[in-house]
């Protein structure tokens, strides 16, 4: 990973009326940045009367031992880029990735008429979900967690919670995928609720060939935090949760994560 180019995804949330007309709104921004669309889908459920565009383009800056600083430059240098008028925005990072958001609306108009935000994130070895399965084998990259699909007969559901401190769903998500991908390759979100003051992002991470608790163990080692608690068992589920101290305003607040059997998993609805 060190020396490689990281890649930059830049996501506009738009005002449009169809993907033609978001992609048009997009153009200046491509002009001035380079890259290609990768992505466009209808956000409306959240945003009602809105699109969103996905465009990659591979940043200036490159991976270092010091991938955390590395990204947060990328992204903030993609900031600059964007003119003089954008102040510099706090930076998040979870490696591999490292994200930041603008919705400062009439500096974002000057850009994208009719945007309403833009997510700008950084990834070392690109964005998992778009890496091709065999780069993401050759990079060794591969964990136990391996498929949504739960094997027959054997192996362990892992399920991942992230509380995050956020205003929005999609922001709640953006973070606790980046916090996944550490994991799983290609964790899937169910559920998204209120917790409190919070939001709660529930992930089925798939499935794993351990035991329960070797697969929780791997889990945490990915992780790679301090302060989980001690395993408790539920019937068959083995859980473990960690927790923000101090709690932050914003940003992720506490995990947790929970192994069964697949034997014995039947998929509910997360509280």
């Amino acid at each position: 990973m060190v020396g490689e180019d990281l890649e930059l995804l830049i996501t506009v949330v738009v005002a449009a009326d169809d993907e033609q007309q978001a992609r048009t709104a997009c153009a200046g921004l491509l002009r001035r940045v380079g890259g290609r669309v990768v992505a466009a889908g209808d956000c409306s459920d959240e945003e009602p009367g809105c699109w969103s565009v996905t465009v990659s383009l591979v940043s200036g800056e490159r991976a270092t031992q010091n991938v955390a600083g590395a990204l947060a430059r990328a992204v903030r240098m993609f900031v600059r880029s964007l003119g003089d008028d954008f102040p510099m925005p706090r930076v998040a990072c979870e490696p591999p990735t490292a994200w930041t958001v603008l919705e400062d609306q009439p500096l974002l108009d000057g850009i994208v008429p009719g945007a309403e935000r833009l997510l700008i994130e950084a990834w070392a070895g690109g964005d998992p979900q778009r890496r091709p399965e065999t780069e993401t084998a050759k990079n060794g990259e591969d964990r136990p967690v391996a498929d949504v699909a739960a094997p027959v007969g054997g192996g362990t559901r892992l399920l991942l919670r992230v509380d995050v401190a956020a205003d929005r769903s999609a922001g709640a998500e953006w973070q606790a995928r980046a916090v996944a991908s550490r994991v799983a390759r290609s964790g899937k979100i169910t559920r998204v609720a209120p917790h409190g003051h919070l939001l709660s992002v529930h992930i089925d991470l798939g499935s794993s060939v351990d035991s329960p608790t070797v697969a929780l163990q791997g889990a945490v080692s990915s992780l790679g935090r301090t302060g989980w608690t001690p395993v408790e068992w539920s019937g068959e589920s083995a859980i473990t949760r960690w927790s923000a101290t101090p709690v932050p305003e914003s940003g992720i607040t506490a995990l947790e994560l929970s192994a069964t059997p697949a034997s014995a998993f039947v998929w509910t609805a997360p509280d």
